[in-house]
């Protein structure tokens, strides 16, 4: 459980986890991949739950957030349905992942990381950004957000605190 996402970020901690909460508890408030993939700390969700829902009330009670990655996008497990969420603020949408945590870790992102973290997106704005690794607190948000018609460029990013660039989507989102 969790091994194929372990390998592919490096992550070499010698535990075996039988759950994903020992496993969320476990590196929760840690950043890999230099800062593409950032899980929130347990003292972080709590108020990340509250952001998310502001900005998709739709969902209210229905999900628990667990991470995001350097798009600002939110990772959220559905309660209904165990099912992992993508929750963008840059586009405005919720988008269902056909799997479950341990799926969602081992092979969505360690084998189909373009799919599930945009990495050759992320790749671009790292070089072109002399990589800069992302603060826990940051994201590389939209100037202008795609669902504005702002285009889907690294030239439309700029480092982002990830609490204030919610706080704005959230605002066009439902204005």
């Amino acid at each position: 459980m969790f091994e194929q996402f372990k390998k592919f970020v490096g992550l070499n901690d010698g535990n075996n986890y039988d759950s994903a909460e020992g496993f969320l508890a476990s590196v929760g408030g840690l950043t890999f991949l230099n800062g593409m993939y950032r899980v929130f700390a347990p003292s972080e969700t709590g108020k990340w739950q509250k952001i998310v829902e502001e900005a998709f009330p739709a969902y209210k009670n229905q999900m628990n957030v667990f991470a995001f990655d350097w798009l600002g996008r939110v990772f959220a497990l559905s309660r209904e349905k165990d099912k992992v969420l993508l929750m963008e603020p840059g586009t405005g949408e919720v988008l269902a992942i056909p799997a479950d945590i341990v799926e969602f870790h081992d092979v969505e992102i360690a084998e189909y990381s373009e799919d599930s973290l945009a990495s050759e997106f992320f790749d671009e704005w790292y070089e072109a950004n002399q990589h800069y690794v992302l603060k826990h607190n940051e994201c590389a948000g939209y100037r202008v957000p795609l669902f504005l018609n702002g285009d889907d460029n690294i030239g439309n990013l700029e480092v982002s605190d990830m609490e204030v660039y919610w706080g704005i989507m959230s605002q066009l989102i439902n204005g």
